[in-house]
């Protein structure tokens, strides 16, 4: 399934980063336009190519119109762990950009095809749309919940339970950008890249598929995951799909004006 993107079911956008937005607030021709605007540069990233370089400054939104990428973290003894995996809608430069160097590095996975747009000029586009200040507020909060519940796979999860609740998350993803089934998606990631994400080991993990497809929990032919048993899957993950609510409309918010009181004069009788 991986190529060019294509037209996102039940969107109204072939633009992977507006039909994630538009998933908390409603966007204007103006807006997309403005944000258009921003676009420096449309460029093609080669596979294994780090975007950003832990210790580096980068001052730059990068959004991913098609491929994969991922957040790393290289220690001093050579292990890699993966912070999280970048898909098509996602941006490169969250959070790094916002740090006076960046704090991980990012690597292109697969070809990436990416939208540059300077920091600063997004920014100043906020000072004028609010509302693009408030969806970067929503994509950072989506994340750090993201974030948190990898604290929990790493910590507490179970070998099983950790791949199972990764394969339910990649696939939500790829839905947003259309780039999977209701019950299937195509899994662009290499056992390497999947095992440090994971923090499990390349053999440790191909038994943890194994089981998962003789438990009649998913089939696994060609990269192709699907799933045989979505509700048994979601439950052996403990995952429960939770949305962000979408940010409240300027007008909502206002407090209603209460009606002026209507003043009557006495009549002077003569």
């Amino acid at each position: 399934m991986h190529g060019p993107v294509r037209v996102i079911p039940g969107s109204r956008y072939d633009d992977p980063l507006f039909a994630r937005l538009e998933r908390y607030l409603d966007l204007s021709s103006t807006d997309i336009d403005m944000l258009r605007s921003l676009i420096e540069a449309e460029i093609t990233v080669k596979k294994r190519r780090d975007l950003v370089v832990d210790g580096y400054e980068f001052r730059k939104l990068c959004f991913i119109q098609d491929g994969f990428a991922a957040r790393y973290k290289l220690l001093h003894n050579g292990k890699r762990q993966i912070i999280n995996l970048l898909v098509p809608g996602d941006i490169v430069g969250l959070p790094g950009s916002f740090h006076d160097r960046a704090t991980y590095s990012v690597v292109a996975i697969s070809e990436l095809r990416l939208q540059i747009c300077p920091l600063d000029a997004y920014v100043e586009l906020c000072y004028r749309r609010p509302k693009f200040g408030l969806a970067l507020s929503w994509l950072a909060v989506e994340e750090a919940t993201a974030h948190a519940d990898r604290i929990v796979d790493i910590g507490r999860r179970t070998s099983i339970e950790r791949l199972a609740r990764f394969l339910l998350e990649i696939h939500s993803r790829l839905m947003i950008c259309g780039q999977a089934t209701e019950d299937s998606f195509e899994l662009c990631f290499s056992q390497e890249i999947v095992s440090d994400t994971l923090g499990l080991s390349v053999p440790h993990l191909n038994r943890m598929l194994a089981r998962l497809r003789s438990d009649g929990l998913i089939s696994l032919q060609d990269r192709y995951v699907k799933f045989c048993n979505l509700k048994a899957m979601q439950a052996l993950a403990q995952y429960r799909p939770v949305h962000l609510t979408r940010i409240p409309d300027h007008n909502q918010l206002l407090p209603e004006r209460p009606e002026p009181r209507r003043v009557f004069k006495a009549r002077s009788i003569r």
